[in-house]
């Protein structure tokens, strides 16, 4: 049974949480399972859960579950609690998020807090979790898709403007930032001055579906952090090692793993080096800037010219061949 790991990776959390909040621009340092190249002999917890202070918490799916190995995050305010995204993994046999999430909620029974569950952004290994959380009683699932993310918190005039969430003592500044997805957003809790970022900005592969929206989004963010206290930048996934070179695609082993948390400095680079991107793949400073969609065109275009070609060469060395045994 998965449940049993889970809340003991849960008690360990706890008791050995002393303060992984450091100074500002200190790294984050939090001991993340590094996952094995053989999951089949590692044993491992479905969800690890790291506690950033008493009412703010970092969960992860385990890279053994899924190479996707998304972050999690859990806001607790007074009145309701914030989830921001549900994972990779729907079913709660192997992956109970939900048990493990409605645990942490402070109090019993009717009085635990109301639990809002939120999006980063709508690709299926941010919210494959929707499942568990749609049917309980006191949780409200919002919407991914564009136009739901729009009315849901009342942003007509997408991308531009700022909503905010209201926990209870405790407001969430909810900023669009299409460009990886057309309904992405980022998350500024003011409490703790944490930025969440899912997959606009992360440690530090940045996947550009639409070049023009991601440009405008990561400067609105930057103008909007300006004047703004960051303590870290959280997003949903770790793509590099401390050598600042990319894991490996698809990769179920992360050794020496890059730290989870990036700095202000991070968001206030991103649009200078968007300036820079060429369309296609471009490595400038600590981004590796990408949009795998061109790329895949442009291969699948190799692919057939060589295809194509193919024919014509084989004729050509026949041809070549044939001049040879005659003279």
């Amino acid at each position: 049974m998965k449940a049993l790991p889970v809340l003991l990776a849960f008690g360990l959390a706890l008791a050995a949480a002393s303060g992984h909040a450091g100074a500002l621009g200190e790294p984050l340092d939090v001991p993340w399972d590094a996952g094995s190249d053989d999951c089949g002999h590692h044993a491992h917890s479905p969800v690890e859960v790291h506690l950033y202070d008493n009412t703010t918490f970092m969960l992860r799916e385990s890279l053994c579950d899924t190479w996707e190995a998304p972050f999690i995050y859990l806001l607790v305010g007074r009145e309701q609690a914030l989830l921001i995204d549900t994972g990779d993994v729907a079913d709660p046999d192997a992956m109970p998020l939900a048990k493990t999430v409605l645990k942490m909620l402070p109090g019993d029974g009717p009085s635990k807090p109301p639990l809002l569950v939120v999006h980063s952004h709508g690709h299926l290994d941010h919210r494959q979790g929707d499942g568990q959380f749609t049917h309980l009683p006191n949780v409200r699932v919002a919407p991914s898709d564009l136009d739901g993310v729009r009315k849901f918190f009342g942003l007509p005039n997408w991308p531009i403007g700022v909503a905010e969430v209201d926990l209870g003592g405790r407001i969430v500044d909810v900023l669009p930032a299409p460009g990886h997805h057309p309904a992405e957003v980022v998350f500024y809790d003011r409490n703790t001055s944490l930025l969440f970022t899912g997959d606009f900005l992360l440690p530090r592969r940045i996947l550009v579906d639409d070049f023009a929206a991601f440009e405008a989004s990561a400067q609105r963010v930057a103008d909007f952090l300006k004047d703004k206290p960051v303590r870290y930048v959280l997003g949903g996934h770790v793509e590099k090692n401390r050598a600042e070179e990319l894991l490996g695609w698809q990769s179920t082993y992360h050794p020496d793993e890059h730290s989870l948390g990036l700095t202000k400095a991070s968001a206030m680079a991103l649009p200078a080096a968007l300036h820079l991107f060429n369309g296609f793949y471009t490595a400038t400073g600590d981004f590796v800037i990408e949009n795998p969609i061109r790329n895949l065109v442009v291969t699948g275009l190799v692919a057939l010219l060589v295809l194509a070609g193919l024919p014509y060469l084989l004729v050509r060395y026949v041809r070549r061949r044939r001049a040879r045994t005659a003279a």
